[in-house]
């Protein structure tokens, strides 16, 4: 197989997997529960973006990579898990900000993603990602599907959608 297509089709089985496994099995349970318990386990997953800091440390990597995918990539990502914990937070206390800060998180997200992929696709050998080659193929594609599928939260449940108490 040609080396160059494995990174694409590698990201497209990752999508079509998580978008799977979110139709028929998260989703319906998103939509049964309250925003706070529908949001929580999608935010918190998202506050694992740190990783994205990896492509940073040679050694992780093959080589040093190119600074123009390497920065913007590990420093979105690193805002994208900082927003996500701050929407979290907003979302488990009930502040009124919860919705404005779950928007932002998930359009600067998902910006993020779509950028470090196409600037990857642009500037990174795929042989030089080394232990890395695991984020686009498989984190970035869950990542994908839950900011899609917090989007579809955000669209069909009105901002007071039923709140219940903490457990």
């Amino acid at each position: 197989m040609n080396r160059e297509l494995i990174m694409p089709l590698s990201l497209l089985f990752g999508l079509v997997a998580f978008g799977l496994t979110a139709k028929w099995y998260v989703m319906p349970w998103l939509k049964s529960v309250s925003r706070k318990r529908a949001l929580t386990p999608l935010l918190l997953l998202h506050s694992f973006r740190y990783i994205g800091l990896a492509f940073l440390i040679p050694g992780v990597t093959v080589q040093a990579l190119d600074a123009g995918f390497t920065i913007p990539a590990a420093y979105g990502d690193l805002l994208a898990a900082v927003l996500a914990l701050v929407a979290l937070i907003a979302v488990r206390l009930d502040w009124s900000v919860a919705t404005p800060l779950m928007w932002i998180f998930n359009i600067v997200g998902t910006l993020d993603l779509v950028n470090a992929l196409y600037q990857g696709g642009q500037r990174i050998p795929v042989g030089d990602l080394g232990a890395t080659y695991f984020i686009p193929t498989v984190v970035v594609p869950g990542l994908l599907v839950t900011h899609f599928m917090i989007f579809v939260l955000l669209v069909r449940q009105p901002p007071n959608w039923r709140i219940e108490p903490t457990s």
